[in-house]
């Protein structure tokens, strides 16, 4: 069989069936150690309940801060906790929350002989040659494994949690990033002793019947780099050739019955091992040597560098982010405005049809993608929603009147603290589910709980950058994915291009999203971003450095302020005034937190006004005047007063918009404004009385024209009618064929009868020309303005959390402790009670009970009790009696480490503890 013949072999990932590995990482025999289960100074820990008891307090919180479903409830002791932070889906997660580097190290550690010391892993990660930058980087990838407990134990004895072995580790069924294959020991384990003897016949070992030994000695010879060397030298160049195309995996090929030379060659001298009939592995320990000792072809020890695509002054990114506020609201005031008189209609199945979402891109003049993300910004912010009817239909709700009065910085912050913890993704729209539905604009399924993480790191990183420098998107991109690897079944061949994952997409969809808001300028941060994320700011003049440092603000990736830079680490210079920013300091702080937004809702408020008093100057001040042109427009040189630009609106047509808007006048829209029930009088003191330049002639002539002949005609419901005192008018009318469809007859010299109802007939009319009025039943002009419709209250969609929400520190030191107190009564030595089996409550008499307890109470030491809740809940628990009276006891209990008071009926029995508890 040729060499070419050894095909590459796909495998379908598989975890673990069994999940009952995590409670022998805890070991239940932990429970009888002593005190806090401290082991004896310079001992390594035996299992990783005892590695916990071995932290101090911060670094049991650091724990539950990174991992926060540990709290899901608070575990009772470290013992419990210990078990929780082995089980599958915890873990699973946890390693999806590490940096590339840091899942390297996770990688190596499992595939490396248990317990692996610092050195082994180290010439993992580095290769026979070592690395310098995977040297600095290990103690910190090794620092975020302990912290997180996926790896506990000494340097000398590292040992990794059993679960993330099992997913990490290499198999036939779960690949290995690393490429690797199993063991020389797993692979011929069932092997036929004979076999073996003639692979160790073949490669110059001494032949032994005993397996172990056999398996023992080619191990030690594929690990042996000096007679491994000599090994390969005599390999035919073919031979070589075919481990060339497994060493970096997949280590699997398939093979015939009767193989080529070079494959039986290596079949021979164990080089390939077979796993089946037809499938061949290379070993583990003969792939390391060919990789020069390296567990990956390629370590990332350093994170990328986001690299500066161009810088600008801060004045000219602050004016542009500026003037994206300004058309943000704008835009969504536009939106709202068009829907409130009758907003499109809710889809069956929810959301916004296709036709109705082109409508409203068209309207906004912007982009489908576009037109989606104002329309659920909007949504975010709760100023639209569902009206609820039967014929249900998308309107604005009450808050988008109050968001109307706001001052324009409040209205802008209202929109990005909105935008912020957002899980609904309008980059999604127009794509498709699971099912192969496409997903609608304000439809269900948009929700992502990654999205708040990755706007909040992406925003995050653009700080991290000098003032006023934009990024290149691609290395920010490449940076987001160091930090969350997207974790691939086997390793991806080599120069096959990225397909760009859901983080990557939110990633590119952020960018363009905080452009539109203003909170970047051509791409950079701008002065409210930073102070809205608490990223210290640089003076926009850059002056020379200040004498005295402001005290470090808390990072928006940890929330516990910045570090200083460790060892390696490389700093972007920053303009004058603005700190330098620790690559490796940020990124210990993202992988801590998991990237999540730190902001309590308080907090976010409290930035939030900053940066309204920010961004507050460089918008721009509404105007109480526009200037009138003889071509029958008017030109609005900035933003209006909202009264000025309301009555502007009804009288003129919208005719283009920008840094000036101009409005244009027409009879249609002169019409509209005397159909609101303003006379031809006071659209001319309006004009004046808000102009910059003289009213022109030929706009005055087109109102008092449109007035005179406004109201001639009127009309009523009879099912309809037409009255005028001018009989000819209505000649006129009848003898147009265009009035044939309304059906008109004569009724009186005055008055026509139409069988079109009022609303028909008078759209009839003004097509037709003529400028009719409506009137009511009593004869009166009916003055038509259009009411604006608003849902009933609505709260704003709750975004979905990507698992369970960060705990703040209140809870974190809560947890802290009552886990210890926990672990302090679990762990307590007691004396065997009489009549107790092990591990069962204690039994003893009421008058036994009362008496051990009163003893407890006047010595002032701590009992074991055995307690059955009004629920029937038995539990065991380890209290120090205060008073006892009434056939009560109160007591303060350790467990729950709080004062308590028990009835005497519910205790089982009680036992002395061998030393004060």
């Amino acid at each position: 069989m040729g060499t070419g013949e050894l095909d590459r072999e796909a495998h379908v990932p598989a975890g673990p069936s069994a999940e009952t590995s995590a409670r022998t990482d805890a070991h239940a025999s932990a429970s009888a150690a002593e005190g806090t289960g401290g082991r004896a100074a310079g001992t390594s820990p035996r299992t990783l309940a005892e590695a916990l008891r071995s932290r101090g307090d911060e670094g049991l919180a650091a724990l539950l801060r990174a991992r926060p479903d540990l709290l899901s409830p608070v575990p009772n002791d470290l013992t419990q906790l210990a078990t929780r932070a082995g089980t599958r889906a915890s873990v699973v997660r946890a390693l999806e929350r590490l940096d590339r580097f840091t899942l390297q190290t996770a990688q190596a550690l499992a595939v490396a002989v248990e317990p692996a010391s610092y050195g082994p892993v180290l010439a993992l990660l580095g290769g026979d040659d070592g690395d310098p930058a995977v040297e600095a980087a290990l103690p910190r990838a090794l620092g975020v494994l302990r912290e997180q407990a996926l790896v506990w134990g000494d340097d000398d004895r590292l040992r990794l949690v059993r679960t993330a072995r099992e997913l990490l580790a290499p198999s036939p069924q779960h690949p290995s990033a690393t490429g690797l294959g199993p063991t020389v020991a797993e692979t011929t384990s069932g092997m036929s002793p004979g076999r073996l003897q003639e692979i160790l016949g073949a490669v110059g070992l001494t032949s032994t019947h005993d397996p172990v030994s056999a398996v023992a000695a080619l191990t030690a010879l594929f690990t042996d780099r000096d007679r491994m060397t000599a090994l390969l030298d005599t390999a035919p160049p073919d031979a070589l050739a075919v481990l060339d195309r497994l060493v970096w995996g997949p280590p699997y090929g398939e093979v015939t019955a009767d193989p080529a030379p070079p494959v039986r060659w290596l079949r021979d001298h164990g080089l390939l091992l077979p796993t089946s009939l037809r499938t061949v592995v290379l070993p583990r320990e003969a792939a390391l040597h060919l990789r020069g000792g390296r567990a990956h072809r390629e370590t990332d020890p350093v994170p990328p560098e986001v690299r500066v695509a161009a810088e600008y002054r801060p004045q000219v990114v602050d004016s542009t982010a500026a003037g994206q506020a300004h058309t943000a609201l704008a835009t969504v005031e536009e939106l709202l405005k068009g829907w409130q008189t009758g907003g499109p209609s809710v889809l069956r199945a929810g959301g916004l049809s296709v036709r109705d979402l082109k409508r409203t891109a068209t309207t906004l003049n912007v982009s489908e993608e576009i037109a989606a993300f104002w329309i659920e910004l909007a949504y975010a912010a709760g100023l639209l929603a569902s009206d609820g009817e039967a014929d249900e239909r998308f309107a604005p709700t009450p808050a988008y009147d109050e968001w109307l009065d706001l001052p324009a910085p409040a209205r802008w912050t209202a929109l990005v603290t909105a935008w912020l913890p957002a899980t609904r993704t309008a980059g999604l729209v127009g794509g498709q589910d699971t099912k192969g539905r496409t997903l609608a604009a304000l439809g269900p399924d948009l929700d992502r709980g990654a999205a708040p993480e990755v706007r909040h790191r992406v925003l995050t990183l653009l700080a991290d950058l000098p003032w006023g420098a934009a990024p290149v998107q691609d290395s920010l991109l490449a940076r987001l994915r160091w930090e969350r690897p997207v974790r691939t079944p086997s390793p991806a061949a080599p120069g096959a291009p990225d397909t760009p994952d859901l983080r990557s997409r939110i990633a590119a969809w952020t960018l363009t999203e905080a452009e539109l808001l203003g909170l970047t300028g051509r791409g950079a941060l701008c002065t409210a971003a930073r102070t809205l994320l608490a990223a210290p700011p640089a003076p926009p003049t850059a002056p020379a450095p200040p004498t005295a440092p402001a005290p470090p603000t808390p990072s928006p990736a940890d929330g516990r302020g910045r570090t200083e830079a460790g060892p390696g680490s490389t700093e972007p210079a920053g303009p004058s005034g603005s700190p330098p920013q620790s690559i490796a300091a940020s990124t210990a702080a993202a992988s801590a937190t998991g990237g999540v937004v730190p902001h309590s809702p308080a907090e976010l408020a409290a930035r939030a006004a900053l940066a309204a008093a920010v961004i507050a100057p460089m918008l721009p001040e509404p105007l109480d005047h526009v200037l009138l042109q003889a071509d029958l427009t008017a030109v609005a040189p900035g933003p209006l007063e909202r009264p000025l630009a309301e009555a502007l609106g009804v009288l003129a047509d919208v005719e283009s918009k920008g840094g000036a808007t101009v409005y244009r006048f027409t009879p249609g829209s002169v019409r509209r404004a005397l159909d609101a029930g303003q006379a031809a009088t006071d659209l001319h003191a309006f004009l004046a009385r808000h102009s910059r330049t003289p009213v022109p002639q030929p706009l005055s002539y087109l109102i008092d024209d449109v007035a005179r002949k406004h109201g001639h005609l009127r009309i009523g419901a009879a099912s309809a009618y037409v009255r005028c005192d001018d009989d000819a008018l209505l000649d006129e009318i009848l003898a147009d064929r265009r009035s044939h469809g309304l059906r008109m007859r004569r009724l009186a010299p005055t008055v026509l009868a139409a069988q079109a109802d009022p609303a028909t007939l008078l759209d009839g009319l003004r097509a037709m020309g003529y400028a009719p009025a409506a009137e009511s039943a009593e004869g009166d002009v009916l003055i038509t303005r259009a009411d604006a419709h608003r849902t009933p209250h609505r709260t704003p969609p709750v975004p979905v959390p990507d698992g369970p929400p960060l705990p703040d520190d209140t809870l974190l030191g809560a947890a802290v402790k009552a886990i210890r107190a926990g672990d302090k009564a679990a762990t307590a030595v007691r004396k065997p009670a009489p009549h107790t089996a092990e591990g069962a409550l204690p039994r003893t008499t009421p008058a036994e009970t009362l008496a051990t307890v009163q003893a407890a109470a006047l010595t002032g030491s701590a009992i074991w009790i055995g307690y059955v809740n009004a629920d029937g809940a038995a539990s065991q628990r380890v209290i120090a009696p205060i008073r006892v009276e009434g056939g009560f006891v109160t007591a303060y209990d350790h467990t729950a480490d709080e004062v308590r008071t028990y009835p005497l009926h519910r205790i089982t029995g009680v036992a002395e503890l061998a030393e004060p508890a």
